[in-house]
This record gives C-alpha cells, sequence and structure tokens, in this order.
C-alpha cells in the first residue's frame, strides 16, 4: 500500500488520505468529512478528465474498452488541488482534482453504469482484445 497523500481537514471536503492498494489495484480515500471510498483502478482510467475520455457534451463521451486489468503505475501530487494517476497502459494525462475525485467517489453507482452501459451499446468490452 501506497500513501499518497496525508493532511489535516478543511471547510471545504478534500482528501485527507489518499493510498493505493497496489495487489487489488484500488485507490482508497478518506475525506475531510470522514467518508471513505475505495475506486478500482478501471474505474478511474475508464473516468480519467483527460480529453481523450472526457469532452464537453455528455452526449459524445468516449468509451474506452479493455481497462479491466489496467493498474496503476505512479500518482503525482499537483499543487494543493488535485493528483495526477499514471496507468499501467501509458495513459498519463488525467489530472484528477479533489471536486472530481470527490464527485466520482460519491455518484460511483450511476457513472459506472453509464460506463457499463455504453460500452455494452457500443458493443465493446472490459477485456483486453
Amino acid at each position: 500500500m501506497t500513501n499518497i497523500i496525508k493532511g489535516k481537514s478543511s471547510e471545504k471536503i478534500i482528501p485527507i488520505e489518499i493510498n493505493y492498494k497496489k495487489k487489488e489495484k484500488i485507490l482508497s480515500i478518506k475525506f475531510s468529512n470522514y467518508t471513505n471510498y475505495t475506486l478500482s483502478a478501471e474505474y478511474l482510467r475508464v473516468s480519467s478528465p483527460s480529453a481523450e475520455v472526457q469532452t464537453h457534451n455528455p452526449e459524445t463521451r468516449k468509451f474506452i474498452p479493455g481497462k479491466k486489468y489496467v493498474a496503476i503505475s505512479d500518482i503525482e501530487k499537483v499543487g494543493n488541488y488535485a493528483i495526477r494517476i499514471i496507468f499501467n497502459d501509458g495513459h498519463d494525462t488525467g489530472i484528477f482534482s479533489w471536486d472530481y475525485l470527490y464527485e466520482l467517489s460519491t455518484n460511483y453507482e450511476k457513472i459506472w453504469k453509464q460506463y457499463l452501459d455504453g460500452i455494452e451499446k457500443k458493443n465493446l468490452s472490459r477485456e483486453l482484445g
């Protein structure tokens, strides 16, 4: 387990502890409101805020298949507002702000369902190939 950030809470909801569990490919986040979430590397990869995944229009969102087994290679802190996650498939352009991490955490079921529905609709697979 790698401890990425550990800090004090503030009025704004921010991560006060982020740990990556390499074996499970899970990012564990504790927020300043003392809520805890675990997010898989796959979920973070397919939800990356980078232009490769996101577009300006939710209707044209790109669905990235074949990421079921993706892992996180490294995590870099970006100032006091975000982390940059580097994935083992070479993707390294997503800057995950504290607000976006909280949104991904609190809206996990909705976002994950949209992804699963989207790849199914396009006849894509979570598996490689």
